[in-house]
């Protein structure tokens, strides 16, 4: 039998491997060689040789498997891992394929001939096709030469794409380079074909790339996999099965992804594996990415950020990569070469980078191009460069006015209104479709001749590919948009349309499109509202010579006011796309209609543009009644700004911030400002000060949760002194501290001071603030509501702040202490207290280990007739069935506690049938019981089922997280179809329910007419049980209006009977979280009445 490792040289060679090493690599082999105590060839042979006379030096003197040993065992030594493990592979490969006498010596000397040789002319022709292709930059004139000197730069990028991911430790398969139209990552792929073409890039884990661009694919129908990549091959025939053979050693690149005009919706059996077959081209694109075809080879895609949806169903464990385009270095020194008067270079690049938004766009190099031809233009006529940079639509108006105005001074054969039309509508339909490339019989559909065509690449509108004749794109994606755009503006002056209305005509499906989901369409809208502007509509009807209609204005108005009136939260309607699009319009009298239908904002700015934006909208303002809004980072970046004094990142900043703020006095009707997760510095949050100061400020309800006070709590201290209407404020979650406590509690101890409800929740407070605090409480005679959870108070702390719950003149009604440290002797002084206070009403100590003795003490107070408590919350209190003995006996002789809960604490069947010896009283007065996850069976659901048909005050019954199983539940409805019982809502998530359980609650649901909410989440209902449900629920009888249900985690059929049921019955949610937001349910939350905790 021939020897596997002889096969091997023979099909591959020893040059096959000597190829893959950079120069250096091959010197370090030539010493390590020489180095070798079993060295064999003479060194000056060796030092001169080269990698093909090498080669055959290896095989003269180290015969068969001999020079392989020597080379695998030299490359180890140079750590070149990829290279031994593929070259052990390939050997392992050809042994398991080798038949004695299959080949003759010299026919195998021939085939490694052949195969080294391809490859080699391979090379070659690559080399030759991607270097001319750095040369065609005519276009862009000097800026060719720069975006080439940042591609090189971009190797770096290049290089590192395919390492180990550090925090998966996994090797990716396939890398996705994202970013914007023309931002350079067709170059990159160009570049990494060219770098291993040349032997410069990824030597030691490719051994072959091939490049696919997504412009010819388009162009094919059918082919097979073989036929696809041969089209760089150097001649006719060409080793593809061995090639094909080691598919962890190939990369393919797709390049401009987007522009395939392709669904990839085939079904996974449809899809192929087998690369000689001929297939639809979609299908075998689908069967490469998807991972069934060559499922080892690695995969590079370039792809628009805006795209990125494309590719979600198609690709597993995808890396990807954002691709930035031009470093800022690089944009000021374009920038101001382009000028030859270095001081209107420099004066360009101060009005660009001073507008984040369009320096932004100048990443991409053509954008750039064409913000510096149109500034040097209207420097040389004196014009305002200002308005130019303004907005993206101030820009692009100018560039498309201009191509419409001449070129190197000559005349040009413009187009009329109706070729204008038809590009705008071929603009806007691609749009639409993320359509980004035209063929012949995209521009025939609609109506675009070839003189038409010929029109608009003489504009530099359109240009012709240069690898393809039939294919044609805009100059830029941002031409497209803009021309999409007009299209909305002009639609109605068009003298003839061969095409009826599409869905893409609706202007609004255009305005209601979401960014989230349709973010390929945001640049369009925004050139559209852009273009509402009537002294930009004057600029293009005088330069494009056409008829434009302001008649959109009053379209977009009628369409927010809309869904300013639909049923959206403020935090689904999507406020920063909609002050990006207002932004561009530059009209204040249309900002401010618009923003008449919105009273209610929820805004995050994490970005100096969010606050740009949202700035300038909301300083038109003037009916807004409420606003949430976070600030991040914003505030953090002022004091590292890099740019030059000229600039002032600061002052911007701080201007924008300003005109935020000044909603808080121009706003009449504002009464709730949240503000959250913020981190502002002393400037900012003096500016804030400053506009709550104001006396046109009319704020009620002032939420700052999770924010910074870099002045210790003084200013928000002072406002408080200060204001006549704020009553309502919430620091949760921000680090107030004992210091920052102290200045709050001075502010609370003047006579000025409104507050009635404060939420200190998680405030890094300890017991030294109590004292400050307990006085406060005292002096205070308007403080109703104070919740101090999650804050490490402990007994001492306690013990300070129920001095004054003792004291006559503490009015507090709400406390909170949850998860404050609390224990048994905390309990003591605070049952003393509540004996005392007169006016305390709700009381929350969840999550404290207060166990069966702190009950106890807790218990005695509601024993005593001078207790007033309404509402008592002991969950997680680490109590056991010993403290029901306590509660049940001390509720014999309570007439105020109203709601109860018990919830997370192990009083188990024992403990839950003595509560209901009281429940089940008509004296009991209590109206919700919470004994959610206490360790419940079906063993107590007798008493339980005893309590709510004997019972009717109690409305409220939470039983979620026990064991109750079918047997339970069916109890439980049997006592709900009883006249007596008055449950409104009921809890069972969580239970162990099945479809078994389902009938009875069928019968529920239609004997029992008070039932509102009910929870059955987590529970195994499947598709029989939910059937049963859907029977009633679609049905008048059922006068159920929530149910708690997670929709997601049933199969596509049971979803589909919740959705008729939702269809059927529009007065019943399905909702996971089972809330009722028109009823009090924030009881235990320790809030105001109103159940607003501004969450």
């Amino acid at each position: 039998m021939a020897d596997s490792s002889s096969s091997f040289f023979s099909d591959f060679g020893l040059l096959l491997y000597f190829e893959e090493l950079n120069k250096e690599e091959f010197n370090n082999f030539k010493l390590l060689l020489k180095q070798r105590t079993d060295a064999l060839i003479p060194w000056s042979a060796v030092k001169n040789a080269k990698r093909e006379d090498l080669a055959n030096l290896m095989n003269k003197y180290y015969p068969r498997e001999q020079a392989w040993n020597v080379t695998l065992q030299i490359f180890g030594k140079m750590n070149l891992k990829g290279l031994c493990e593929r070259a052990k592979a390939e050997i392992n490969c050809s042994a398991k394929t080798m038949e004695p006498g299959d080949v003759e010596d010299k026919e195998i000397h021939s085939g490694q001939d052949l195969v080294l040789g391809d490859r080699t002319e391979y090379r070659s022709q690559i080399q030759e096709k991607f270097s001319l292709l750095w040369d065609n930059h005519s276009f862009l004139g000097d800026l060719g030469t720069l975006h080439y000197r940042i591609a090189q730069e971009d190797k770096k990028l290049l290089e590192h794409l395919f390492d180990v991911d550090v925090k998966t430790g996994e090797q990716p398969k396939t890398v996705v380079l994202l970013g914007a139209a023309g931002v350079g990552k067709t170059q990159l792929a160009r570049q990494a074909m060219l770098d291993w073409a040349e032997g410069n890039l990824y030597q030691q884990r490719f051994a072959y790339v091939f490049y696919l661009n997504g412009r010819e694919i388009n162009q094919l129908k059918e082919s097979s996999f073989a036929q696809l990549i041969s089209k760089d091959w150097p001649s006719t025939e060409y080793p593809i099965e061995k090639i094909l053979s080691q598919p962890n050693s190939l990369l393919f690149i797709i390049d401009s992804f987007d522009e395939l005009n392709f669904a990839f919706e085939e079904p996974e059996f449809a899809l192929c594996n087998d690369w000689r077959q001929v297939h639809p081209v979609s299908f075998l694109l689908s069967s490469l990415l998807r991972k069934v075809m060559l499922p080892e080879s690695s995969l590079l895609l370039t792809l628009r950020l805006t795209n990125a949806k494309k590719l979600k169903h198609l690709l597993k464990n995808e890396h990807y990569v954002e691709v930035p385009g031009m470093p800022e270095f690089a944009r000021k020194e374009y920038i101001c070469r382009f000028f030859e008067d270095k001081n209107s270079g420099m004066k360009a690049f101060r009005l660009l980078r001073s507008n984040e938004m369009l320096f932004s766009m100048c990443q991409v190099p053509l954008v750039c191009w064409i913000a510096c031809t149109c500034l040097k233009q209207i420097m040389e006529k004196d014009g305002d460069v200002t308005v130019t940079c303004r907005t993206p639509t101030d820009l692009f108006t100018c560039y498309i006015s201009d191509l419409f105005t001449s070129v190197d001074g000559c005349s040009l054969n413009l187009p009329n209104q109706d070729q204008l039309g038809r590009l705008c509508c071929l603009a806007a339909k691609g749009i639409w479709t993320m359509t980004y490339v035209f063929y012949r019989e995209n521009l025939r559909k609609y109506g675009l001749t070839k003189y038409d065509v010929s029109i608009f690449l003489d504009m530099n509108i359109l240009q012709r590919d240069r690898e393809l004749e039939n294919c044609y794109v805009f100059t830029h994606l941002h031409v497209q948009e803009f021309f999409a755009a007009m299209f909305y503006m002009l639609k109605d002056n068009w003298e003839t349309r061969d095409n009826p209305a599409d869905s893409f005509e609706n202007l609004k499906s255009v305005f209601e499109s979401k960014n989230d989901k349709d973010s390929h369409l945001m640049q369009m809208k925004c050139f559209l509202f852009g273009l509402l502007n009537e002294e930009r509509i004057k600029q293009l009807e005088k330069a494009l010579n056409c008829n434009m209609s302001l008649d959109v204005r009053q379209q977009l108005l009628q369409t927010m006011q809309v869904l300013g009136n639909s049923d959206y939260s403020p935090s689904e309607l999507g406020f920063l796309d909609l002050f990006h699009y207002l932004y561009e319009t530059q009209d204040e009298a249309f900002v401010c209609q618009a923003m008449s239908y919105f009273p209610k904002v929820d805004v995050n700015i994490c970005a100096k543009i969010h606050l740009f934006v949202t700035s300038f909208c909301l300083k038109h303002c003037r009916d807004l009644q409420a606003i949430k809004f976070s600030v991040s980072v914003i505030f953090e970046k002022i004091s590292s700004s890099s740019w030059s004094p000229e600039i002032s990142d600061d002052e911007i900043i701080t201007h924008c911030w300003e005109d935020l703020c000044s909603v808080l006095h121009t706003n009449e009707h504002l009464k709730e400002l949240s503000l959250c997760r913020s981190n502002l510095d002393k400037l900012a949050m003096k500016t804030f000060y400053q506009g709550l100061s104001h006396p046109n400020c009319k704020l009620q309800r002032l939420l700052l949760k999770s924010v910074s006070f870099p002045d210790g709590c003084q200013g928000i201290s002072k406002f408080l002194t200060q204001s006549q209407n704020l009553t309502h404020l919430d620091l949760t979650g921000s680090e107030i501290g004992d210091n920052g406590m102290k200045s709050l509690c001075e502010a609370l101890k003047h006579p000025n001071c409104k507050i009635k409800n404060l939420r200190l929740e998680c405030c890094d407070l300890t017991t030294v603030c109590c004292l400050n605090l307990s006085k406060a409480l005292i002096s205070n005679q308007k403080l109703i509501m104070l919740n101090l959870s999650t804050n490490n108070l402990l007994d001492d702390g306690v013990k300070l702040l129920c001095e004054a719950l003792r004291h006559p003149k503490c009015h507090l009604e709400r406390l909170s202490l949850e998860s404050c440290g609390l224990t048994e002797v905390g309990c003591e002084d605070l049952s003393l207290a509540i004996v005392s206070n007169q006016n305390l009403t709700h009381l929350c100590l969840a999550d404290n280990i207060i166990g069966d003795g702190g009950v106890k003490f807790i218990s005695d107070v509601l024993a005593h007739p001078q207790c007033t408590l309404q509402s008592l919350v002991l969950n997680l209190c680490h109590f056991t069935s010993t403290s029901s003995r306590y509660l049940s006996a001390s509720l014999m002789h309570n007439k105020s506690l109203r709601h109860l809960d018990l919830g997370l604490n192990k009083l188990q069947d024992e403990g839950a049938k003595l509560l209901c010896d009281v429940f089940r009283r008509p004296s009991c007065n209590l109206e919700a019981v919470g004994l959610a996850a206490c360790g419940l069976t079906s063993a107590c659901c007798l008493d339980l089922a005893s309590a709510i048909s004997n019972n009717p005050n109690i409305g409220s019954l939470e039983l979620g997280y026990n064991d109750l199983q079918d047997s339970g539940v069916k109890i439980l409805c049997v006592a709900l179809r009883q006249q007596k019982c008055n449950i409104q809502k009921l809890g069972l998530e969580c239970c162990g329910l099945t479809a078994l359980s389902c009938e009875a609650l069928v019968s529920t649901l239609i004997g029992n007419q008070n039932l509102k909410i009910m929870n059955l989440t987590q529970n195994v209902l499947g598709y029989e049980g939910i059937k049963k449900l859907s029977e009633v629920l679609r049905s008048a009888i059922c006068k159920l209006q929530v149910l708690g249900l997670c929709k997601e985690v049933f199969d596509e059929e049971t979803q589909k009977l919740l959705e008729a049921v939702t269809l059927r019955n529009p007065r019943l949610v399905i909702q996971p979280n089972c809330k009722d937001h028109n009823a009090d349910v924030s009881w235990w939350q320790c809030s105001d009445p109103s159940g607003e905790d501004g969450s």
